[in-house]
């Protein structure tokens, strides 16, 4: 169906909103590759540090003497390394877990609020606890504290909104500020700061520790953070056109994201977002399982990666960002942005079918080449649920997205770590084939999706007249 006018403005002139303007200056993708960049160093260090603190206080010293290639020579059956992989993997359980329940309150209280106040204080606040996170991961490395504090550290950047509190107002400042027409590319540039920042970071920031530890790379992790919460306070303009005063705790909030799936005034643009967001589901599930597991794949027999070869596979990976927006806006020239999606799943599903049966370096680099345009879906199905709400509801919408992305993290981890190991002594690569199967399914949801709104185009040709929302909704679908 077609991207639907807001109920609320049903009454209103079907032109294009005079207070609409261009975009400000300077932008919010500084802002986002700041954070991203702090998030990005955060993970891998943080994980890192655990291992060798825990090891060490648990005897381990093994974690230094890795063979110069992927595959290793035995040393897996080490008790003790087993006994320190379990603890690292259950800090880092307790870590995220604790990150999520505190930041799925919160991202659902700020995003809405947002829609009232406006996008700058959802953009300071994440970033500035954030910055108390890095902080606090400092004091445990420079004091020696128990690992226990990184908990304390991840719930206290949990309840001030997070990195997906950021995700989601950096969306909404986009909705905010463009057009229908220009929106799926901007959204797109978005994502592609979240693919440069994890590139820089992926590559500077294994070097980085190996050459001078952990402190000095996480204060670079405290700057950037401090960095984004500066810029928004005094270099972000704001992109809500009237804020004003609203109530911060209060229920209302959280009313506002559940009246988005449930208000029964427009039951098609409701039932669109709905397929819409288990498509997003479905499509970031994959994303970040597959990504989970790449590293694992390529240091294994037969491919037996060096950490050489594992680090041009990651660049390989990231790189994929700037190609899919590079072929968004070329395909963006003569087709659809429904249409430009279901080409970027294809080339998801056909580069993880070559992954999935790749044994030689050749045949890997070629799935992560076929994955070019696989980043072009995520920017489409952003910008088209955003269509489906008013401008008041922006922030709403995208806290429900960004709790959705968290979701996600979560079962992508569980169920292709679980897949991978479980699949191990018949296919090494069937996580990749059942994440091509899975991606069939958001292919189906939005070719369905758009051959309905080419039905309802021709209400024209039936002796009924459309209803004035389905008339709305037919405009701004050819905007």
């Amino acid at each position: 169906m077609a991207e639907p006018v807001a109920e609320e403005h049903s009454a209103a002139p079907l032109t294009k909103p005079p207070a609409r303007r261009c975009l400000p200056l300077p932008a919010v993708e500084p802002l986002l590759f700041l954070s991203t960049l702090s998030v990005a160093l955060q993970g891998p260090l943080a994980t890192q540090y655990l291992w060798d603190r825990l090891g060490a206080e648990h005897g381990y010293s093994g974690h230094n003497s890795s063979s110069t290639t992927g595959c290793g020579n035995g040393s897996a059956s080490d008790p003790l390394q087993k006994e320190v992989e379990a603890l690292v993997s259950h800090w880092n359980l307790y870590i995220n877990l604790g990150g999520f329940f505190a930041g799925l309150f919160s991202v659902t209280l700020f995003g809405p609020w947002s829609d009232s106040v406006g996008r700058r204080p959802a953009l300071i606040l994440p970033a500035v606890g954030m910055t108390l996170q890095a902080a606090v991961y400092l004091l445990v490395m420079y004091l020696q504290l128990h690992v226990a504090y990184f908990l304390l550290g991840r719930i206290l950047s949990g309840l001030w909104g997070d990195y997906n509190l950021i995700l989601a107002s950096c969306f909404a400042y986009v909705a905010d500020i463009t057009d229908k027409r220009s929106r799926t590319f901007r959204v797109a540039i978005l994502e592609a700061c979240l693919g440069i920042a994890g590139m820089l970071a992926s590559i500077g920031g294994g070097q980085w520790r190996k050459a001078q530890g952990y402190i000095n790379p996480f204060w670079l992790v405290l700057s950037a953070s401090l960095a984004a919460a500066l810029y928004a306070a005094f270099c972000l303009q704001e992109s809500v056109k009237q804020p004003r005063p609203a109530k911060l705790f209060t229920l209302s909030h959280y009313k506002a994201v559940y009246r988005l799936y449930t208000a029964p005034e427009n039951l098609s643009s409701r039932r669109a977002l709905a397929l819409y967001s288990l498509a997003f589901f479905l499509l970031v599930t994959v994303h970040f399982g597959a990504k989970d597991i790449y590293v694992l794949y390529e240091l294994g027999s037969p491919l037996c990666w060096a950490a050489d070869l594992i680090g041009y596979g990651s660049a390989a990976n990231y790189l994929v960002y700037l190609s899919s927006l590079g072929g968004l806006r070329l395909l963006q020239l003569c087709l659809e942005d429904t249409w430009v999606a279901e080409i970027g799943l294809l080339s998801n599903i056909s580069g993880l079918v070559v992954i999935s049966f790749a044994t030689t370096t050749a045949l890997m680099f070629t799935g992560y080449g076929i994955l070019f345009l696989s980043m072009a879906a995520t920017p489409v199905i952003r910008s088209k649920l955003s269509k489906l709400v008013s401008e008041t509801e922006q922030g709403a919408l995208f806290a429900s997205i960004a709790c959705v992305q968290g979701v996600c993290s979560l079962a992508s981890a569980g169920i292709f770590n679980s897949l991978y190991s479980a699949s191990l002594h018949f296919m090494r690569g069937f996580p990749f084939l059942f994440g091509a199967i899975i991606l069939l399914i958001p292919a189906a949801i939005l070719g369905w999706i758009e051959i309905w709104d080419s039905n309802h185009d021709y209400f024209h040709f039936s002796g009924a007249s459309p209803s004035p929302a389905d008339a709305q909704q037919q405009l701004s679908n050819k905007e």
